[in-house]
């Protein structure tokens, strides 16, 4: 019997299903910047793992703060590397996409909110996220918060998916087996196999990914509750 469901946050409850990439792309590409996809695929690759790196983001720091640093570290890079000219219209081009790609994130997550009380109702909800440290705050900013029992933060918990350790100690923490737990996330690597090898059920919300489509194991797929495009799926299959 299924008595919990831990979602993934960013890529699933925030854009539907798209990566991030994909998400700020989309949105340089509407103010028509004049860089490839490749150049800005390099400048989100070195935002992100400068963040690794350093303490950029700060727990009281909310989504938008969080897209203005990234953003900004992308267009930093671009006028690095000659791929932007101008410092005054590159931190314009990073502002307007942050403010665009937040207002994105709000309407998601609100459109959201009446699904998740549903299942609040039926089973113990979790996130387990690769996040920065701040994810309660970026949580309370779009008002979901109160939705979950408990919230398992990469930055807080030193592991980091693939590891099938984060899950582990989501499924912990709700003092639950792994069999109990379904884990409903967009990436098929980080989410989907890890799950499935503590024993976990999983729905892959198969969205428009970034790096190149994975090598799929078919009997991954196939132990998949469903394989969904959409998030208002979610109800049918779990009914």
């Amino acid at each position: 019997m299924i008595k919990a469901l831990l979602f993934d946050y960013g890529g699933t409850l925030d854009t539907n299903g798209r990566h991030w990439a994909e998400v700020i792309w989309d949105a340089y590409s509407r103010e028509d910047i004049q860089v490839s996809k490749e150049q800005f695929r390099e400048a989100y690759v070195y935002a992100e793992r400068t963040l690794a790196q350093k303490p950029l983001i700060c727990p009281e720091h909310n989504f938008l703060d969080v897209l203005q640093i990234k953003c900004r570290l992308q267009t930093d890079y671009m006028l690095q590397k000659g791929y932007l000219n101008h410092q005054s219209e590159a931190h314009r081009l990073a502002d307007v996409v942050a403010l665009a790609c937040y207002e994105m994130a709000r309407k998601n997550t609100a459109a959201i909110r009446e699904m998740l009380a549903r299942f609040k109702k039926q089973y113990k909800l979790a996130l387990v996220s690769n996040f920065y440290g701040n994810l309660t705050t970026v949580l309370r900013d779009f008002g979901l918060y109160g939705y979950f029992d408990k919230i398992v933060e990469s930055a807080v918990v030193s592991h980091r998916k693939p590891d099938p350790q984060i899950f582990r100690l989501a499924v912990d923490d709700l003092e639950l087996d792994n069999d109990e737990c379904v884990v409903i996330g967009d990436s098929y690597t980080k989410d989907i196999l890890p799950a499935q090898s503590i024993g976990c059920a999983t729905i892959w919300l198969k969205g428009k990914g970034w790096e190149d489509r994975p090598m799929l194991d078919d009997n991954a797929v196939d132990n998949c509750i469903a394989v969904i495009t959409h998030f208002n799926e979610l109800e049918f299959y779990l009914r």
